[in-house]
């Protein structure tokens, strides 16, 4: 009997899931435990295995794809088994619908999170052709006669990508139109998609200038943890009264504290301190002090926290995420660089959790490593503040009448207005920088 191969649950709060791409084609051998097809949920990115042993029978969701966890997304089994069924069952409108009502009947059970986008499965319409919906949806929009479009998808079946290949033939795509008919789709135009991250709006056609030269551009979709990150970040600026202000820290004594203690605490608790790890500590003795910093406004009212859940911005190959370290107020200096460590580690192996990734109140970006003298930290909404760190340097400075080199480390704050005002947030930001010249406060 074929097992089926499900879109999975990652995390409590998801709700739909991406499919990124599939490692095996219709028909390919299989082994069980063998990673089939990459999906993505936010910003979890994780690889499919397969059930069992045998053949990939069939591809229900092509890539691109945005479905409800629990959608069937192909099925293995044995040479042959199942394989005119599986074609029968992937051009029937009945099957089609009954896994609509699937999806739906997932969705109903789960609390609404954001309005879930209607599956992109490709079936057999009125002409009896197979095609995606939104492929179908950009074809009539552009009064296109899609017997005359070669598929290029899954036992021929007509994709969105299929659509815009005969109106780039043809003149290029309606302006407007073809990317309005892919709106809340699985698979939508990267180009829209970019378009409406910088201006809020639909996109308009490509320059001309840019297409004539079409074999030297990649479309990269925006899905996955690019898309969250593009929705997100335009909220976050157009959603809060965003303000930065800077200081630099004279961290000489900081950087020689770190090396004293380094040598030990790797002896002793595997951990070696980081000037991160001391950043992070100097914040939250900061936030305790400053509670009006560690607060998120939510419309009708501010809401104060009394702990202190610390995001620590990760870089990633695809992109950024940002583990949150819990109750970082509870936690020593030493307990708290372990925390960050494993946090960092696991984020760079993906496999954290979409739970470990939310309920944060303040965040740490720190650019330092990669030279970066300072820069603007975009909050991460619903929070009040984001700190951004830069890279030390050494400078001479005048400590009365001496001459003597200091290294300044560059703090960035981006508050939101709406919390809090300059005065308040200066105040903040003086903290973290006092805390971080009077290094030993740290160790208290």
């Amino acid at each position: 009997m074929a097992n089926q191969v499900i879109m999975p649950k990652l995390g409590m709060a998801m709700v739909e899931g991406t499919v990124i791409a599939w490692k095996k084609k219709a028909g390919d051998t299989v082994k069980k435990g063998e990673g089939i097809v990459d999906i993505s949920s936010e910003k979890i990115e994780m690889e499919v295995e397969s059930p069992g042993d045998g053949v990939l029978l069939r591809i229900l969701v092509p890539e691109g794809s945005v479905v409800p966890y629990g959608t069937v997304l192909g099925s293995v089994g044995g040479p042959g088994e199942l394989a005119e069924e599986a074609l029968a069952v992937e051009s029937s409108p009945a099957a089609v619908a009954a896994q609509g009502e699937s999806a739906a009947a997932i969705l109903a059970a789960e609390p609404a999170v954001d309005a879930p986008r209607e599956p992109a499965f490709a079936q057999a319409g009125r002409d009896g052709i197979k095609i995606s919906p939104v492929a179908r949806k950009m074809a009539d929009e552009a009064g296109l006669d899609v017997s005359q479009i070669t598929g290029t998808g899954p036992q021929g079946r007509i994709t969105k990508e299929d659509v815009e290949l005969m109106l780039r033939e043809r003149g290029g795509l309606p302006a407007g139109k073809a990317a309005e008919a892919a709106t809340g789709q699985a698979d939508t135009v990267a180009v829209r998609a970019v378009s409406a991250a910088s201006t809020g709006g639909p996109a308009s056609t490509p320059d001309a200038s840019l297409q004539a030269d079409a074999q030297s551009i990649e479309r990269i979709p925006v899905t996955g943890m690019r898309k969250v990150i593009a929705e997100r970040m335009q909220a976050s600026l157009q959603q809060s009264a965003q303000l930065t202000m800077t200081m630099h820290a004279d961290v000489t004594a900081l950087l020689k504290l770190r090396e004293s203690l380094s040598q030990e605490s790797q002896r002793r608790y595997q951990v070696k301190l980081s000037v991160t790890d001391l950043i992070a500590r100097a914040t939250v003795l900061a936030l305790m002090e400053h509670k009006q910093m560690n607060s998120a406004f939510l419309g009708s009212h501010i809401e104060q926290y009394g702990a202190v859940h610390l995001g620590m911005a990760v870089a990633l190959e695809k992109g950024l995420v940002v583990p949150v370290i819990r109750h970082a107020e509870q936690k020593t200096l030493v307990q708290l660089a372990q925390a960050i460590k494993a946090a960092s580690e696991r984020a760079r192996l993906n496999q954290l959790a979409p739970e470990e990734m939310k309920g944060s109140t303040f965040t740490i970006s720190n650019l330092g490593n990669f030279g970066v003298e300072s820069f603007t930290p975009v909050l991460n909404p619903p929070e009040a503040g984001i700190l951004g760190v830069g890279a030390a340097k050494a400078v001479p400075a005048f400590v009365g009448e001496e001459l003597v080199r200091q290294q300044l480390l560059p703090l960035s704050l981006t508050f939101d207005h709406r919390v809090l005002d300059g005065a308040p947030a200066a105040a903040f930001l003086a903290c973290i920088k006092r805390h971080l010249e009077e290094a030993y406060s740290l160790l208290l």
